[in-house]
């Protein structure tokens, strides 16, 4: 006789993947101190301050900047319009959306709509004061309400955990070891490396500098990655919390996943920089490594059965 499968607390998940994401969080800037240490001691300190401080301000002013704009930059790059509530569908759209507020405290976040035939959807802005969730056609025609009560309840469990303030810590981190890995290998072009009578021990330096400088930023990465596909499982549990059911949500990455089965280049005008924002990978990658943005959409629908 089988041994049926233990059940999955919805706290639980939640609380195991934000230490998750910490340790990926704290991964990165052990990453970053690590290389800073070895720059130190590769460089003239001057001149190791200067590639700290240009690096941070280049990566900050950069990202900081999307971030007070995330939700207009995210919604022009969709192609969005406001959703009104002239049809029957998209008043479905509002009182699910209110529905879901009065369950989880959050206000009502700006809603759009855009033109996209495959089931999708995204949450975006810097708290939820400021947020806006926009859906495309095809989840509004293809879903039953329960369904798409589930998918809007992940989406606004993204803006609850306020994910975006996390994404741009991580990629102001990751943007500060990549900006300084870029000025350490073309510094060495310059002469840019600390004098001394040791060659042996100039050489290891320089070495282990070059090493860091190419791998640092590609691990980094990966840990943003990975930061990414943790907050899609914590938005899913924390979206089964606000609604109390994990079934619509569930049913909703099902028809994804058979969506996702069918080779089609229609609907997919939507731009890479917003891809990591949905639901679902909008180009349907079927290969699923620690180069994803998602996590595998089978994985998550067997974590939400055991829900």
């Amino acid at each position: 006789m089988a041994l049926k499968e233990e059940r999955i607390s919805f706290y639980k998940q939640i609380e195991s993947n934000k230490r998750k994401s910490l340790f990926l969080m704290v991964s990165i800037v052990v990453l970053i101190i690590a290389f800073g240490y070895v720059l130190s001691y590769a460089f003239d300190p001057g001149f190791f301050f200067m590639i700290m401080i240009i690096s941070i301000i280049f990566s900050i002013t950069y990202t900081v900047t999307g971030y007070y704009k995330s939700d207009k930059i995210a919604i022009a790059a969709a192609g969005a319009r406001p959703a009104g509530n002239d049809t029957l569908i998209l008043r479905q759209y509002h009182n699910v959306v209110e529905g879901i507020t009065l369950a989880s405290g959050l206000p009502k976040p700006k809603l759009y709509i855009m033109n996209n035939p495959q089931i999708n959807a995204f949450a975006t802005g810097r708290n939820p004061q400021n947020s806006a969730i926009c859906v495309t056609t095809g989840a509004l025609e293809k879903l039953n309400k329960q369904e798409l009560e589930g998918v809007l309840a992940h989406e606004m469990s993204h803006i609850a955990n306020y994910d975006i303030r996390l994404m741009t810590l991580s990629a102001v981190l990751i943007g500060m070891i990549a900006i300084a890995s870029q000025i350490f290998l073309r510094s060495l072009w310059y002469g840019g490396m600390k004098g001394s009578d040791d060659n042996k021990g100039g050489a290891i330096l320089m070495i282990i500098g070059i090493v860091l400088a190419i791998l640092a930023p590609i691990f980094a990465n990966l840990a943003g990655l990975a930061i990414s596909r943790k907050r899609e499982y914590t938005a899913d549990a924390t979206g089964v919390k606000f609604v109390r059911s994990p079934t619509g949500l569930k049913n909703a990455l099902i028809k994804i996943k058979e969506e996702h089965t069918v080779e089609t280049t229609k609907g997919r005008k939507v731009s890479k920089a917003i891809a990591p924002l949905f639901i679902s990978d909008p180009f349907k990658n079927k290969i699923q490594n620690a180069f994803s943005t998602h996590p595998p959409l089978g994985k998550r629908i067997a974590i939400l059965e055991r829900m």
